[in-house]
Protein backbone atom coordinates (compact mmCIF):
# COMPACT_ATOMS: atom_id res chain seq x y z
CA UNK A 1 0.00 0.00 0.00
CA UNK A 2 1.12 3.53 -0.66
CA UNK A 3 1.76 6.06 2.11
CA UNK A 4 -1.44 7.90 1.25
CA UNK A 5 -3.45 4.66 1.47
CA UNK A 6 -1.86 3.77 4.81
CA UNK A 7 -3.02 7.08 6.29
CA UNK A 8 -6.42 5.47 6.63
CA UNK A 9 -4.90 2.95 9.03
CA UNK A 10 -2.69 4.98 11.41
CA UNK A 11 -2.33 2.05 13.82
CA UNK A 12 -0.48 0.02 11.15
CA UNK A 13 3.04 0.63 9.80
CA UNK A 14 2.65 -1.23 6.51
CA UNK A 15 0.01 -2.97 4.44
CA UNK A 16 -0.70 -4.88 1.25
CA UNK A 17 -3.46 -4.36 -1.28
CA UNK A 18 -4.57 -6.98 -3.80
CA UNK A 19 -7.55 -8.28 -5.74
CA UNK A 20 -8.95 -11.69 -4.90
CA UNK A 21 -12.10 -13.82 -5.08
CA UNK A 22 -14.74 -14.32 -2.42
CA UNK A 23 -16.91 -17.43 -2.42
CA UNK A 24 -20.20 -17.31 -0.52
CA UNK A 25 -21.36 -20.71 0.72
CA UNK A 26 -25.11 -19.92 0.89
CA UNK A 27 -25.09 -19.34 -2.88
CA UNK A 28 -22.27 -21.67 -3.93
CA UNK A 29 -23.36 -24.87 -2.16
CA UNK A 30 -26.89 -24.93 -3.65
CA UNK A 31 -25.30 -24.37 -7.07
CA UNK A 32 -23.07 -27.41 -6.54
CA UNK A 33 -26.06 -29.50 -5.45
CA UNK A 34 -27.96 -28.38 -8.55
CA UNK A 35 -25.07 -29.57 -10.73
CA UNK A 36 -25.19 -32.97 -9.03
CA UNK A 37 -28.92 -33.32 -9.61
CA UNK A 38 -28.73 -32.15 -13.22
CA UNK A 39 -25.97 -34.66 -13.98
CA UNK A 40 -28.14 -37.53 -12.73
CA UNK A 41 -26.87 -37.67 -9.17
CA UNK A 42 -29.18 -38.80 -6.40
CA UNK A 43 -29.35 -36.67 -3.24
CA UNK A 44 -30.50 -38.51 -0.10
CA UNK A 45 -30.85 -36.93 3.34
CA UNK A 46 -30.58 -39.30 6.27
CA UNK A 47 -28.78 -39.67 9.58
CA UNK A 48 -26.32 -42.51 10.04
CA UNK A 49 -24.29 -43.67 13.03
CA UNK A 50 -22.08 -46.21 11.28
CA UNK A 51 -20.65 -46.23 7.75
CA UNK A 52 -21.71 -49.86 7.41
CA UNK A 53 -25.31 -48.66 7.33
CA UNK A 54 -24.57 -47.55 3.76
CA UNK A 55 -23.50 -51.06 2.70
CA UNK A 56 -24.45 -52.94 0.51
CA UNK A 57 -26.32 -50.07 -1.20
CA UNK A 58 -22.91 -48.41 -1.74
CA UNK A 59 -19.50 -50.00 -2.27
CA UNK A 60 -17.56 -46.74 -1.83
CA UNK A 61 -18.27 -43.98 0.68
CA UNK A 62 -16.66 -40.53 0.72
CA UNK A 63 -16.60 -39.29 4.31
CA UNK A 64 -16.90 -35.50 4.51
CA UNK A 65 -18.54 -35.51 7.94
CA UNK A 66 -16.28 -32.85 9.45
CA UNK A 67 -16.74 -32.71 13.23
CA UNK A 68 -19.15 -35.63 12.90
CA UNK A 69 -16.17 -37.85 12.09
CA UNK A 70 -15.41 -37.96 15.81
CA UNK A 71 -18.35 -40.27 16.41
CA UNK A 72 -18.81 -41.64 12.90
CA UNK A 73 -15.30 -43.03 12.43
CA UNK A 74 -13.83 -42.57 15.91
CA UNK A 75 -11.38 -39.84 14.93
CA UNK A 76 -10.93 -37.93 18.17
CA UNK A 77 -8.22 -35.75 16.63
CA UNK A 78 -10.97 -33.63 15.11
CA UNK A 79 -11.86 -30.62 17.24
CA UNK A 80 -13.94 -27.44 16.85
CA UNK A 81 -12.58 -23.94 16.51
CA UNK A 82 -15.48 -21.65 17.29
CA UNK A 83 -16.04 -18.65 15.08
CA UNK A 84 -18.35 -15.76 15.89
CA UNK A 85 -19.03 -13.04 13.33
CA UNK A 86 -21.44 -10.22 12.66
CA UNK A 87 -23.35 -9.72 9.45
CA UNK A 88 -24.38 -6.11 8.88
CA UNK A 89 -25.86 -3.83 6.26
CA UNK A 90 -23.23 -1.33 5.13
CA UNK A 91 -23.50 -1.19 1.32
CA UNK A 92 -21.01 1.69 1.07
CA UNK A 93 -18.16 -0.65 2.11
CA UNK A 94 -16.72 -2.01 -1.14
CA UNK A 95 -13.26 -3.32 -0.14
CA UNK A 96 -12.20 -6.00 2.30
CA UNK A 97 -9.89 -5.19 5.21
CA UNK A 98 -8.03 -7.73 7.33
CA UNK A 99 -5.50 -6.99 10.03
CA UNK A 100 -2.17 -8.73 10.50
CA UNK A 101 -3.35 -11.41 12.91
CA UNK A 102 -6.35 -12.23 10.76
CA UNK A 103 -8.70 -12.06 13.75
CA UNK A 104 -10.21 -8.75 12.70
CA UNK A 105 -11.67 -8.58 9.21
CA UNK A 106 -14.28 -6.86 7.09
CA UNK A 107 -15.54 -8.88 4.12
CA UNK A 108 -18.11 -7.30 1.78
CA UNK A 109 -20.54 -9.78 0.27
CA UNK A 110 -23.41 -9.78 -2.18
CA UNK A 111 -26.01 -8.70 0.37
CA UNK A 112 -24.20 -8.18 3.70
CA UNK A 113 -20.83 -7.27 5.20
CA UNK A 114 -19.20 -9.90 7.42
CA UNK A 115 -17.28 -8.61 10.44
CA UNK A 116 -15.05 -10.92 12.42
CA UNK A 117 -14.05 -12.66 14.32
CA UNK A 118 -12.86 -15.31 16.78
CA UNK A 119 -10.79 -18.50 16.86
CA UNK A 120 -11.81 -20.35 20.02
CA UNK A 121 -10.18 -23.77 20.03
CA UNK A 122 -12.18 -26.58 21.62
CA UNK A 123 -15.27 -24.41 22.19
CA UNK A 124 -18.55 -26.12 21.22
CA UNK A 125 -20.81 -23.20 22.17
CA UNK A 126 -23.18 -22.32 19.32
CA UNK A 127 -24.78 -19.35 21.06
CA UNK A 128 -23.55 -15.79 20.37
CA UNK A 129 -21.76 -13.99 23.15
CA UNK A 130 -22.79 -10.34 23.53
CA UNK A 131 -19.42 -9.14 24.81
CA UNK A 132 -17.65 -10.86 21.93
CA UNK A 133 -19.97 -9.14 19.46
CA UNK A 134 -19.21 -5.76 21.01
CA UNK A 135 -15.48 -6.43 20.76
CA UNK A 136 -15.75 -7.48 17.10
CA UNK A 137 -17.70 -4.37 16.18
CA UNK A 138 -15.24 -2.15 18.06
CA UNK A 139 -12.21 -3.69 16.34
CA UNK A 140 -13.78 -3.44 12.90
CA UNK A 141 -14.87 0.16 13.46
CA UNK A 142 -11.26 0.98 14.33
CA UNK A 143 -10.31 -0.21 10.82
CA UNK A 144 -13.35 1.25 9.08
CA UNK A 145 -14.99 4.04 11.15
CA UNK A 146 -17.96 4.29 8.80
CA UNK A 147 -19.17 0.96 10.24
CA UNK A 148 -20.48 2.92 13.21
CA UNK A 149 -23.44 3.60 10.91
CA UNK A 150 -23.96 -0.08 10.02
CA UNK A 151 -27.50 -1.34 10.52
CA UNK A 152 -29.37 -4.64 10.86
CA UNK A 153 -26.55 -6.25 12.85
CA UNK A 154 -26.91 -10.03 13.16
CA UNK A 155 -24.74 -12.44 15.15
CA UNK A 156 -23.58 -15.71 13.63
CA UNK A 157 -21.70 -18.62 15.20
CA UNK A 158 -20.11 -21.64 13.54
CA UNK A 159 -17.69 -24.43 14.40
CA UNK A 160 -14.72 -25.00 12.11
CA UNK A 161 -13.81 -28.73 11.85
CA UNK A 162 -10.09 -28.65 12.59
CA UNK A 163 -7.51 -31.40 12.86
CA UNK A 164 -3.69 -31.53 13.23
CA UNK A 165 -3.68 -32.39 9.52
CA UNK A 166 -6.37 -32.76 6.87
CA UNK A 167 -7.41 -36.39 6.57
CA UNK A 168 -7.47 -37.05 2.83
CA UNK A 169 -6.87 -40.76 2.31
CA UNK A 170 -8.59 -44.04 1.48
CA UNK A 171 -9.37 -46.87 3.85
CA UNK A 172 -10.70 -50.39 3.43
CA UNK A 173 -13.19 -51.59 6.04
CA UNK A 174 -13.78 -55.32 6.34
CA UNK A 175 -16.55 -57.24 8.07
CA UNK A 176 -16.34 -60.95 7.43
CA UNK A 177 -16.35 -61.30 3.64
CA UNK A 178 -17.79 -57.81 3.14
CA UNK A 179 -15.64 -54.90 1.95
CA UNK A 180 -16.40 -51.20 2.15
CA UNK A 181 -14.03 -48.65 0.66
CA UNK A 182 -13.96 -45.27 2.35
CA UNK A 183 -12.28 -42.08 1.14
CA UNK A 184 -11.90 -39.57 3.97
CA UNK A 185 -11.89 -35.85 3.20
CA UNK A 186 -12.26 -33.69 6.32
CA UNK A 187 -10.43 -31.60 8.91
CA UNK A 188 -9.88 -28.48 6.77
CA UNK A 189 -10.69 -26.00 9.53
CA UNK A 190 -11.40 -22.52 8.22
CA UNK A 191 -9.68 -23.25 4.91
CA UNK A 192 -12.28 -25.59 3.44
CA UNK A 193 -13.53 -23.29 0.69
CA UNK A 194 -9.97 -22.23 -0.18
CA UNK A 195 -8.77 -25.78 -0.89
CA UNK A 196 -12.02 -27.58 -1.66
CA UNK A 197 -11.55 -27.93 -5.41
CA UNK A 198 -8.07 -29.43 -5.16
CA UNK A 199 -9.19 -31.75 -2.35
CA UNK A 200 -12.18 -32.81 -4.45
CA UNK A 201 -9.92 -33.70 -7.37
CA UNK A 202 -7.68 -35.78 -5.09
CA UNK A 203 -10.76 -37.43 -3.58
CA UNK A 204 -11.99 -38.32 -7.07
CA UNK A 205 -8.59 -39.86 -7.85
CA UNK A 206 -8.75 -41.98 -4.70
CA UNK A 207 -12.29 -43.06 -5.53
CA UNK A 208 -11.04 -44.19 -8.95
CA UNK A 209 -8.41 -46.32 -7.21
CA UNK A 210 -11.18 -47.86 -5.08
CA UNK A 211 -13.21 -48.63 -8.20
CA UNK A 212 -10.24 -50.43 -9.71
CA UNK A 213 -9.72 -52.39 -6.47
CA UNK A 214 -13.37 -53.51 -6.51
CA UNK A 215 -12.79 -55.09 -9.90
CA UNK A 216 -10.07 -57.32 -8.48
CA UNK A 217 -10.96 -60.68 -6.95
CA UNK A 218 -11.13 -60.81 -3.17
CA UNK A 219 -7.92 -62.46 -1.90
CA UNK A 220 -8.53 -65.83 -0.25
CA UNK A 221 -6.73 -66.60 2.98
CA UNK A 222 -4.95 -69.94 3.24
CA UNK A 223 -4.02 -71.84 6.36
Amino acid sequence: MSESELKKFPQHVFGQAFTTLKCEGPAYLPWLEKRIRESGGLVLIQQIEDLWELHPAFDIVVNCAGLGSRQLVGDWQVFPVRGQVLQVQAPWVKHFVRDGSGLTYIYPGVSTITLGGTRQKGDWNLYPDAETSKAILSRCCALEPSLHAARDIREKVGLRPCRPGVRLRKELLVQGDQRLFVVHNYGHGSGGISVHWGCALETARLVSECVEALRLPVPQSKL
